[in-house]
């Protein structure tokens, strides 16, 4: 008999006392999911004291998340073409405890071919481009020196770090507002892993991205924003899935409103701390070829978008991947370290 925890012991010592119940609503039971899954869940009890807390196990007595209280949200990291048969468990006040069972297949199993980049912050194919207002095209005379905007991207730092191995990027400058692109081309033309897709029957086949990084903070005021793009190009079409925390702009994510070129307020508060931040992205090319910005998870907290958005015409062929930070209003230089970078696709 599989133990999660409680033995069968247990519970029949728990008796009728409390009665409770686990509602799982994300992932669903048997369904394909990407490396980073989010999990939502919430519990109920007879019990007059009320839940204790919520947890999440990944196999018999291997408890990956617990949390206090009766509702459950956050994302697991979890490897990739393999099933899982997960469970969500409460346990209440009383001494009882019930559970969930949710089986998934992570990227790779029940007819999928989701592959991960691992660790994209440290690798080489990285792009560095100086973006100035009000145009913010691409600067053709800047360079990382300046003077308008300076940046530089350092591998290999070993403190702060998650994996011990973290890329330091930098930005300043003289020019107020100036902002630091940084592009590495994934799949397709210009394929930096390896992928050129010269059939050109890869890109067209993927619909589902995760973007999933950590990123750490000295001075995250002096940030007037930090965005993270995922691109997909082929069959004369744009698809760009833009998202963008607004810090000293505002501490809001905006996403980017592709057929007429602007940021769109999502309402959803960003507020990267000083230290260590999470961050999940989840996007999807419908079966319609509309663009869906799906969710964003930031230190465990998730925001479900459903927002969708028209592509654009076209001639790139690919799938690429942005990161940027934006300069403020003095252009205070600062630096954003970037640790376990992982793209997920299917």
């Amino acid at each position: 008999m599989k133990s999660y925890g409680l033995s069968l012991l247990a519970l029949l010592s728990i008796g009728t006392s409390a009665f409770a119940t686990v509602n799982v609503s994300a992932p669903a039971n048997n369904s394909t999911v990407a490396t980073s899954v989010q999990y939502t869940a919430s519990a109920t009890t007879s019990c007059s004291k009320g839940v204790a807390a919520m947890g999440i196990y990944t196999a018999p007595n291997v408890l990956v998340y617990k949390i206090s209280g009766a509702k459950l949200n956050t994302t697991l990291n979890l490897n990739p073409n393999t099933t899982y048969n997960t469970v969500v468990q409460e346990w209440d006040n009383c001494g009882g405890a019930s559970t969930a069972a949710v089986t998934i297949h992570v990227g790779g199993t029940s007819g999928t071919s989701g592959k991960t980049f691992y660790n994209l912050h440290k690798q080489s194919g990285w792009n560095g481009y100086g973006l100035l207002p009000t145009s913010y095209n691409i600067c053709g005379s800047c360079s990382p020196s300046g003077p308008q905007v300076t940046w530089s991207r350092i591998t290999g730092i070993s403190s702060p770090s998650v994996s011990g191995s973290s890329t330091q990027h930098n930005i300043g400058g003289k020019t107020q507002y100036a902002d630091v692109l940084w592009n590495n081309h994934l799949i397709g033309d210009f394929s930096t892993q390896g992928l050129p897709d010269t059939s050109k029957t890869l890109v067209p086949s993927l619909h589902n991205f995760t973007y999933d990084v950590y990123f750490y903070a000295k001075n995250i005021a002096a940030s007037q924003a930090l965005e993270f793009d995922i691109n997909q190009f082929f069959g004369g079409k744009s698809f760009i899935w833009g998202h963008e925390c607004r810090i000293a702009g505002g501490h809001q994510w905006d996403v980017w409103d592709n057929p007429n070129q602007h940021w769109h307020a999502t309402g959803i508060p960003c507020n990267p701390i000083n230290g260590w931040n999470h961050l999940v992205i989840q996007v999807q090319r419908t079966s319609s070829n509309q663009l869906l910005f799906k969710s964003i998870t930031l230190n465990g907290k998730t925001a479900n978008l459903n927002y969708y958005s028209s592509p654009t015409p076209s001639s790139w062929y690919g799938v690429t991947i942005n990161y940027q930070q934006d300069g403020n209003y003095a252009q205070t230089p600062y630096s954003i370290w970037l640790d376990k970078l992982n793209f997920s696709y299917w």
